[in-house]
């Protein structure tokens, strides 16, 4: 799948995950789900995490049997820093709702413990949401994260915070389930008095963005920050009838979102 694959519709509005594609909380994430895994067992999680015959793929097998043996994430998986913690309860609960509450919830406790530090995924992002903004589209911020942690991190970010660039932000505690679920998506355009449609383009880094917004039914843009190469990308989106959601384009960076987007909304010269 090409980063040049433009939307099929032109974008009225956009939105953002936030953490691994706006910014960079890693090491505060990666500790976070360190503390919680060694008490899958007292939370009621550890008969819920899913078989390894079960994953997606051979990756997720592997990390799946690791943690339940180990009760941590793998050293490799931190030292690479391409997976979400949204992933990971995923990759480990699968379509378990409750124990995905029951996880994301814990992560919140050990999540205080850490977070703090924030910074922008790439040097000029500020620059490219001004843009954005410029081309008159309606921008919002999305995230599993609880509003507790964002409120703060959003208001840090860049020296400055970036309240100002954003006519909405939805939190994983404002609705009744977090993304794979589309409700944040839906709470963001409930929110700008808009309905689900292709204008509205979600961008995420993560396979559970591309679910929330096809379960949607707005564009999904899949941010590939981990610098993915097109083999792997087609593996996690393999567009099967047990995994049918693909992206609608994928970007290496917001320069060529902001170039996608000015194709759609500014006449080339002759």
């Amino acid at each position: 799948m090409s980063i040049l694959q433009l939307p099929h519709a032109r974008p009225r509005i956009i939105l953002f995950d936030w953490h691994a594609t706006l910014v960079d909380t890693l090491d505060a994430m990666y500790h976070a789900v360190d503390d919680v895994l060694p008490h899958l067992e007292e939370l009621g999680l550890l008969e819920r995490v899913l078989k390894p015959s079960q994953s997606k793929t051979v990756e997720d097998a592997k990390l799946v049997s690791y943690i339940r043996r180990y009760r941590r994430l793998h050293p490799k998986i931190k030292a690479a820093r391409k997976i979400s913690r949204t992933d990971i309860f995923e990759l480990l609960f699968g379509p378990d709702d409750e124990a995905k509450r029951i996880a994301h919830h814990a992560f919140d406790r050990c999540y205080r413990n850490h977070y703090g530090e924030v910074h922008p995924m790439e040097p000029d992002m500020r620059t490219s949401l001004e843009a954005l903004r410029e081309l008159g589209i309606t921008l919002g911020v999305i995230s599993n994260r609880s509003r507790e942690f964002m409120s703060h991190e959003i208001a840090v970010v860049d020296g400055n915070g970036w309240e100002h660039l954003f006519d909405t932000m939805v939190c994983g505690d404002d609705v009744p389930h977090r993304k794979p679920a589309p409700d944040v998506i839906l709470k963001a355009l409930d929110n700008l008095d808009a309905e689900p449609s292709a204008a509205c383009w979600y961008v995420g880094d993560s396979t559970t963005d591309v679910v929330a917004a096809k379960e949607a039914e707005v564009t999904s843009v899949f941010y590939n920050g981990a610098h993915w190469d097109a083999s792997w990308i087609d593996k996690i989106f393999p567009g099967t009838i047990r995994h049918p959601h693909r992206p609608d384009a994928v970007i290496d960076d917001l320069p060529t979102l902001l170039r996608m987007a000015r194709r759609f909304l500014i006449p080339e010269s002759d």
